[in-house]
């Protein structure tokens, strides 16, 4: 087998982070305003294709993975973090989820062993075409990919003017993002902005559904 592609260089402190802050990402107010809107979307995808066997990668505590376990009943529903802190808070929320830790660019998972991957909102912590390529990996023939992820909804004028971007790759426009999945081999059968409230269109955030051929 090839070498995995690495990690982004400051995972390591990102992870050891949320370790440390997982009882604090639970809040209701954060939950509500910040991170359903994305993971209902996520949940609209799945239910439209029924997948038998699914994966919430960088499943933070667990809300989004036991959503899936519950409220659609796929045969299997795996739940992937590096955080010891956030899996030990999902491992409390649920015993049907089977709680796994793994990188998104080193996924635990044989080749075609999922019918869908989900990832919300931790998209910008990814080495982003290693992720993308490694849900390419582990899907069967048919199956899903669905993130959601932070998407600016203006262009950079640094960049128009420079060609020089700050924060390169990390925040994808939706056409970079498309890119992203078929570079990887996905047909990209659905994108658009995640549903807000108008007084949370600050949060930009896009989904982008890939199918593997």
């Amino acid at each position: 087998m090839a070498p995995r592609a690495p990690r982004q260089p400051f995972n390591d402190v990102v992870t050891g982070f949320w370790s440390f802050a997982a009882p604090a990402y639970d809040t209701r107010f954060l939950q509500r305003w910040v991170y359903r809107p994305a993971q209902d979307e996520l949940i609209a995808a799945l239910r439209a294709r029924r997948p038998a066997r699914v994966a919430d990668i960088a499943c933070g505590t667990g809300i989004l993975a036991d959503r899936i376990e519950r409220e659609l009943a796929p045969e299997a529903v795996y739940g992937v973090d590096m955080s010891d802190g956030m899996l030990a808070e999902a491992r409390a929320r649920s015993s049907r989820v089977r709680w796994l830790t793994g990188a998104a660019e080193q996924l635990p998972f044989g080749d075609g062993e999922l019918d869908a991957v989900v990832c919300s909102s931790a998209f910008h912590f990814f080495n982003q075409p290693a992720a993308v390529a490694e849900f390419h990996r582990v899907l069967a023939p048919g199956g899903m990919a669905a993130v959601t992820a932070m998407s600016p909804r203006l262009s950079d004028p640094i960049h128009a003017l420079t060609g020089i971007r700050w924060n390169p790759a990390r925040q994808p426009t939706p056409s970079e993002m498309s890119a992203l999945f078929t570079d990887a081999g996905f047909t990209v059968a659905d994108q658009h902005r995640v549903a807000r409230p108008a007084w949370t269109l600050a949060v930009s955030d896009l989904i982008t559904v890939g199918v593997k051929p």
